[in-house]
């Protein structure tokens, strides 16, 4: 029995032991577990590697029907992240590939990194930092003056597990929350004091908008130049959930016509953007991180032994005891 361990180099985990240690638990001392960087010019060497997989663990490698023809073996698809819009679902399915993805491992820390950017943002904290390492200024005056979040509306598209978590954590810290979700229950949103609204009202009334969406077709481009047309109060725009929510092209029109005070992104449309030439970066306004905001010891740990557990129980035919299984197989 073979698990392939595989994705782009800036994407790998910076050690591998607990997921070796969790599959050897699991399957027996004899798994054989191969990591490899991906390299998308050597698409041979990985299809080489991944032909006799029963298993495959990645992130953010695309699996699609061809990447399935090269691997004659493969079981299941495991996930060391909570979307799965990299998979092709429907041909897994179709040939009774499982795909888990991991539930739950980093709502905390998610939750955290939008109250993070929250304050960075709205205290101009990259701007001061190169007025004073880049320029040498020390003027306070030179950023303009914004309201304290105490006196702003946040609005949440999204009110899954995170969206509920930074609502909880910013009730304290901002006027008033509203959110979006088609798919909540009216009762989730009461309870938590969080006004249930409709996209439109959420982009005319809201200083500072997150989003927290997955990805799905409904909701690529769910950011576009209409939406960025409808903030109508130049708000703080921050997106954690997927790059594909969000339309850059619209988004840079949107800043560089003021619509917008300041944006900040843990993703980007790309997954391995081309950074020295990316039209966002080195702006004073904009803050990126490189899909980091799970990132903690607790969060690592969890998501090492989770997508692990997924494969051993999934081989082991223990569906039932796998944290999330997305099809029917």
């Amino acid at each position: 029995m073979k698990v392939l361990i595989c994705d782009h180099p800036d994407s790998m985990m910076p050690d591998h032991a607990l997921e070796i240690e969790t599959l050897r638990a699991g399957l027996g001392a004899d798994v054989e577990v191969e990591v490899y960087e991906y390299d998308e010019a050597d698409r041979d060497g990985f299809y080489a590697r991944l032909a006799d997989a029963d298993a495959l663990l990645t992130a953010f490698v695309t699996v699609d029907a061809e990447v399935m023809d090269h691997a004659p073996k493969l079981k299941v698809v495991s996930l060391n992240s909570t979307g799965f819009d990299q998979v092709d679902l429907g041909e897994a399915t179709r040939r009774g590939i499982g795909v888990c993805p991991v539930g739950e491992y980093c709502t905390w820390d998610v939750s955290e990194s939008a109250i993070a950017y929250m304050f960075a943002l709205n205290k101009h904290l990259k701007f001061y930092q190169r007025e004073i390492d880049e320029r040498h200024k020390w003027d306070y005056a030179a950023a303009p003056q914004w309201p304290r979040l105490e006196d702003q509306c946040l609005g949440i598209v999204g009110f899954g597990k995170i969206g509920k978590c930074t609502a909880e954590k910013a009730s304290g810290l901002v006027k008033r929350v509203i959110a979006c979700d088609p798919y909540v229950e009216d009762a989730e949103f009461s309870e938590r004091g969080v006004t249930r609204v409709t996209k439109g009202e959420l982009l005319a009334q809201s200083d500072i908008i997150v989003n927290h969406m997955c990805l799905t077709e409904e909701n690529a481009r769910y950011f576009d130049e209409a939406a960025f047309a409808a903030m109508a109060r130049r708000p703080l725009f921050i997106n954690l959930g997927r790059g594909l929510c969000v339309d850059e092209a619209a988004l840079v029109a949107a800043l560089d016509a003021d619509k917008l005070r300041a944006f900040g992104a843990d993703v980007l449309y790309d997954e391995t953007p081309d950074l020295a030439n990316h039209p966002l970066v080195g702006r004073d306004n904009v803050i990126i991180t490189p899909h980091s905001a799970f990132y903690s010891t607790t969060a690592i740990e969890d998501l090492e032994r989770l997508s692990c557990e997924n494969i051993v129980h999934f081989l082991k035919g223990e569906k039932e005891r796998v944290f999330k299984l997305v099809n029917e197989v």
